[in-house]
């Protein structure tokens, strides 16, 4: 089982919707829930207000539909006490004389907590303060609902009680848009998971701006974000909604639907909270100077029952599918190195290297950089000394492609046979030259390498090595030419 490797797999769900009949939403979610659960998904969210409908405008005032919103929570509850999943509902709460717009978290046929929405839009074609109070109007942390006592407010994280590194904090639409979101706060408090409950319309360029807030946000946070937003059936006024929902971890993209569908849909990965406590213990700035806020931590239990993944690792993590953007990487890393050996350079006054070029990748790649720190000073290539050492093993291949390489560029081309000198530092040391071990190997590279430093020094160059070209510029670069 994969949950003490961190692992945790989280959903979001759009469901089929119909505004203001509780009973066929109510019927929907639960059915979602099922599925979601069917897939082995741990937690699972929903869109804001997805009981009711977001888009039921004066609705919000009358009994008939606030208590009906409760009926269909308290079913909820019932259809769901057989199941471990963990749902996280959008639905309108009174409380303290006031209505909030919130999110229910449930578990086996019980609340575990209600966080309400933070920031009310009231702008554009936004009226949520006209129905809704922000959570800064509550005065009480804990509400009863059922007989029992729930907690309320967004002060709250919801953590495993046998992997701390699996805890979820929840804000609503617009507090990602707000300039302080609380999922800053969770996240800076110790939740590795954000939960969005949103219903965001839609409007030209607002779904790409959707998607990097998320991104953003994620990467920022170090965190796992996970968006459900409310569907096509949401559309009943003068406002269009698509149904996006999106699952990031430390900025990007796991997972995403299709938009623009009458039909409930559902996506989930599994999100790796080990490997975002190791980046946020990683990231020394995290943290700075944190407001460390008294978050109540909830106990909740997460059923290890994914034993495989699903989810892609890539095979080059660091390469992006974009051919065009694999050019602009190569490009910016020649970039960075061919500066920082121009200024080495322009430092020292010197303007001769000398380099070792054995027909492989990193040699080759530390050529080209030379080549381009030459052509940005506007030095002549014949100041790079380019030396090929062929040895025991070197083949025939490597051997012409490092001299038709240095000719090409019309750099100064040195050939020194290292054999003769390898085979007597074996005979001084007592080594047998058929022996290929560590010895035998090292015994060529120191020799290359004093070759290296010695005609540096009869030059009045510098040596510029291979050794010090990270295995990402080395890879990216391979793989554009």
């Amino acid at each position: 089982m994969l949950k003490e490797y961190g692992f945790v797999r989280c959903g979001a769900v759009v469901p089929k919707l119909k505004v203001a009949d509780v009973d066929f939403n109510v019927s929907e979610i639960i059915n979602q829930i099922k599925i979601a659960e069917s897939k082995n998904v741990q937690i699972v969210c929903f869109p804001e207000l997805c009981v009711t409908g977001y888009s039921c405008g004066d609705l919000f005032y009358q009994d008939v539909l606030i208590d009906k919103t409760i009926v269909g929570l308290q079913n909820i509850l019932q259809e769901t006490i057989n199941l471990n999943i963990i749902s996280i509902i959008g639905m309108p709460i009174r409380f303290e004389n006031q209505l909030f717009n919130t999110a229910v978290v449930i578990q086996r046929g019980g609340i575990l907590g209600i966080v309400p929405k933070t920031f009310i839009p009231n702008y554009a074609e936004f009226y949520e303060k006209r129905w809704f109070a922000s959570s800064k109007n509550a005065n009480q942390k804990e509400i009863v609902l059922f007989g029992k006592s729930i907690p309320f407010g967004t002060d709250i994280i919801f953590k495993d009680k046998e992997n701390e590194n699996i805890s979820f904090g929840i804000e609503i639409c617009e507090d990602l848009w707000a300039v302080e979101s609380p999922s800053n706060k969770i996240a800076l408090n110790g939740g590795t998971i954000i939960f969005n409950l949103s219903a965001s319309n839609e409007v030209i360029g607002k779904n790409e701006y959707r998607k990097d807030l998320v991104k953003t946000q994620s990467a920022k946070t170090i965190s796992g974000y996970i968006y459900s937003s409310s569907g096509v059936n949401e559309s009943t006024t003068d406002t269009v909604f698509s149904g996006a929902s999106m699952i990031y971890e430390n900025g990007k993209c796991l997972a995403e639907n299709e938009r623009f569908d009458f039909e409930s849909n559902l996506i989930y990965t599994d999100i790796d909270t080990k490997r975002i406590m190791n980046d946020r213990v990683k990231n020394i700035s995290y943290m700075g100077e944190v407001d460390i806020l008294n978050y109540r931590k909830i106990d909740i239990e997460i059923i290890d029952c994914i034993d495989s993944l699903e989810r892609d690792y890539k095979e080059y993590p660091f390469v992006p599918d974009d051919k065009k953007k694999i050019n602009e990487i190569c490009n910016e890393i020649l970039n960075i190195q061919s500066y920082g050996l121009a200024k080495r350079l322009q430092h020292t006054k010197i303007n001769k290297v000398v380099i070792g070029v054995s027909g492989g990748l990193d040699s080759t790649l530390a050529f080209l950089v030379a080549v381009r720190t030459y052509k940005i000073l506007d030095i002549p290539n014949k100041n790079i000394i380019a030396i090929t050492m062929p040895g025991f093993g070197t083949s025939s291949r490597t051997y012409e492609n490092a001299k038709n390489l240095i000719k090409s560029y019309n750099a100064t081309l040195k050939e020194i046979d290292i054999t003769e000198s390898c085979l007597t530092h074996f005979k001084n040391i007592g080594h047998k030259e058929n022996e290929h071990d560590t010895t035998y190997e090292n015994a060529q590279a120191r020799e290359r390498m004093q070759i290296l430093m010695d005609i540096a020094n009869k030059e009045g160059a510098i040596v510029v090595g291979t050794g010090d070209l990270s295995e990402l510029a080395l890879r990216m670069v391979y793989i554009q030419w």
